[in-house]
């Protein structure tokens, strides 16, 4: 699958370098194509390096694991290329209102199959989602077809378990979990390496 990774920070090489190792082929969407870190986790990945457009242009699937406050002016920019693609929003805009930037997806670039994935964990969880031999749960929301079992296999390579909450109307929910994360890691101190299970019992 050709993945087009927006930002290569913490959480975009993270999940990248997942990827990359599944067999997936990756390209880094940046501002500073010419920037030493970015350069050198792509030699390590096999991986390429390109602007943003090049990167939407090569992806079936563009992940945005960019800041969250970057998320407007990047996706207005980018509307027309867009169209059609698979888009994971990882991304979230802290400091008030909406932490998922459907709304601005819907208005902008209303071909795109959104799916809301990979905002409501930290990234070391992505890094090592085992837990003794429990294996952490994702959950996530965006429309049922083809583009869901993209987006599973993705989650399912990083070593996530995916679990579909709904459609996109069901987003508040999963930023609610991300909620929960933060105030579990860090307002009850519970650290980073935090992750969630659904059980049940088997008929």
């Amino acid at each position: 699958m050709k993945v087009a990774v927006l930002g290569a920070k913490i959480i975009g090489g993270t999940l990248a370098r997942k990827w990359a190792r599944a067999g997936h082929d990756v390209m880094f969407g940046v501002r500073s194509v010419d920037n030493p870190e970015t350069r050198a986790l792509a030699q390590e990945l096999g991986a390429a390096v390109g602007s943003v457009g090049e990167a939407i242009a090569f992806g079936e699937v563009v992940v945005f694991a960019i800041p969250g406050q970057a998320m407007s002016e990047t996706i207005q920019a980018h509307a027309a290329a867009l169209d059609g693609k698979i888009v994971i929003d990882a991304a979230n805009r802290m400091g008030g209102g909406a932490m998922n930037s459907a709304a601005e997806f819907g208005a902008h670039a209303p071909g795109a199959q959104v799916y809301r994935a990979f905002n409501s964990l930290g990234w070391e969880n992505f890094e090592n989602p085992m837990f003794g031999d429990l294996q952490a749960d994702l959950f996530y929301c965006g429309p049922a077809g083809a583009g869901q079992e993209k987006v599973e296999a993705l989650i399912g390579a990083v070593g996530l378990r995916p679990v579909c909450v709904g459609d996109l109307r069901q987003v508040g929910l999963v930023d609610a979990i991300g909620s929960l994360w933060f105030a579990l890691a860090f307002g009850q101190g519970m650290g980073r390496h935090l992750a969630f299970k659904v059980l049940t019992r088997q008929a």
